[in-house]
């Protein structure tokens, strides 16, 4: 394949054309199948000015709780018509003269048929001023004496207002999912690129979709973010004076952090190292791009591949250090890893197809990636792969062109970047790929990267 050729459609691939989706991505494990813990969750009445938020309130519980993928919910039709909002409303029945009484709602009218739940969240909100005030509880609804069913019982705070009751519905489903054993998402964020004031900018928003902001204002062709793993950096590549450079801002103040670009024609797929102390990306030498390493600031550039190939998209073991890339020695880009310094190298892919966008999931065991081989071939799916045995299964089929997978900080949920139309919209899924989720709909948006948030 002649150079030229190779270099296009790996970059394409990159992301640095505006024709194609890409990079960066992150995975841990698959869902085990299996019996999950049922869990009912009543809607919760608001007083007073709380009143209209409920709404947001309840089906951001929901959602967040649906959403991890651990728990099986149980519908809402099923529930009582009476629904306790505090314990005090939960009365133990009685036996009298051998026959049992009831004295009003008990844990049994949701342990036992149809609900048959094994735990119940139930709550209320009220209004204090200018702050709403949620009591919520987690019940289990198995156990026959009201305080050791009490798993807990928690007072939240937030501003009386829609983004206040997602606040407030976040902590608590988040207390509920870590009595689980699951890490809850409140709080991390999706960085990504969107087009819809113009040029390409970097953009943020909340795990779920909400609160989206523009982070770059270069009125440029602006791509490729990263993040530093304390969630305080992002790095990307924008269009300066003709020149592809990288550029670093701080995410609270989107402040510019002074960075030394090197000289070169094209510069393409940064990633911070899982200590924040590199940043890798490649850059055009002898020719070819290739992978080099330097400090946060650009300094101590260390050149790692010396082939005459094209060489992109280095992303770093967490817990190993070895390094993921996409190289196209062989002729077709293929997902490669090697060492740190470059020694090691193994083609982990067959040969088929193209690959582009490798990351690492979070216990570094894993990687995701987006490969034009399999179901549905010419178009990029979404693939998963155990490193250690080479085994694979692919998430995505039949919906377009899916590019860009990302892993969520939980190790359970994947983003990506989905085109079935002119635009691509950015989605959200479990790493079983189901639980499918659209959290944009503006303009056209690509290149996601979830991070934990700032520490």
């Amino acid at each position: 394949m002649k150079t030229r050729t190779m270099l296009g459609m790996m970059l394409a691939a990159a992301g640095l054309y505006m024709g194609a989706a890409h990079l960066a991505a992150q995975i841990t494990g698959t869902i085990v199948a299996g019996d999950k813990t049922r869990i009912a969750v009543p809607d919760f009445r608001g007083k007073g000015a709380a009143g209209p938020l409920m709404n947001t309130f309840n089906e951001t519980v929901w959602n967040d709780l649906a959403d991890a993928g651990i728990l099986d919910m149980v519908p809402k039709t099923n529930y009582p018509l009476d629904v306790p909002q505090a314990p005090t409303d939960l009365k133990p029945p009685v036996v009298n003269n051998g026959q049992t009484v009831k004295l009003g709602m008990w844990l049994t009218d949701w342990s036992g048929s149809p609900v048959s739940t094994n735990y119940l969240g139930m709550g209320n909100v009220d209004v204090n001023g200018p702050d709403m005030i949620l009591r919520g509880w987690l019940f289990n609804a198995g156990l026959a004496d009201v305080k050791t069913a009490q798993v807990f019982g928690n007072t939240y705070f937030g501003p009386t207002t829609e983004a206040g009751a997602r606040k407030i519905a976040h902590e608590y489903a988040a207390d509920i999912l870590k009595q689980m054993g699951a890490v809850s998402l409140a709080g991390s964020k999706i960085y990504f690129v969107s087009d819809r004031t113009g040029k390409p900018e970097i953009w943020s928003m909340d795990y779920d979709g909400q609160n989206q902001q523009r982070m770059t204002n270069h009125a440029s062709y602006t791509k490729m973010p990263t993040v530093s793993p304390d969630g305080k950096l992002v790095a990307y590549v924008t269009m300066a004076n003709l020149t592809w450079q990288i550029r670093v801002i701080n995410t609270e103040t989107r402040r510019q952090m002074a960075f030394v670009n090197p000289v070169t024609s094209t510069i393409a797929t940064p990633e911070f190292s899982a200590d924040g102390k590199r940043l890798w990306f490649s850059m055009v030498l002898d020719n070819y791009l290739q992978i080099v390493s330097t400090t946060p600031e650009g300094g101590d550039r260390q050149r790692v591949s010396n082939v005459r190939a094209i060489e992109i998209s280095p992303r770093v073991n967490p817990k190993t250090g070895e390094v993921l890339f996409i190289s196209g020695r062989t002729g077709h880009p293929q997902l490669y890893k090697m060492n740190a310094d470059g020694s090691g190298v193994q083609m982990i892919t067959t040969g088929e197809g193209d690959v582009a966008n490798p990351s690492w999931s979070p216990d570094g065991k894993k990687v995701t990636f987006a490969w034009t081989r399999g179901y549905d071939p010419g178009n990029f799916n979404i693939f998963v792969m155990d490193v250690g045995t080479k085994e694979f299964v692919q998430l995505t089929r039949q919906n377009g062109s899916n590019e860009n997978p990302f892993w969520a900080p939980d190790g359970v949920h994947l983003v990506y970047a989905n085109q079935r139309g002119r635009n691509r919209q950015i989605f959200s899924m479990l790493a079983n790929g189901t639980r499918v989720k659209q959290l944009t709909s503006e303009g056209d948006n690509q290149q996601p990267v979830w991070t934990k948030g700032t520490n």
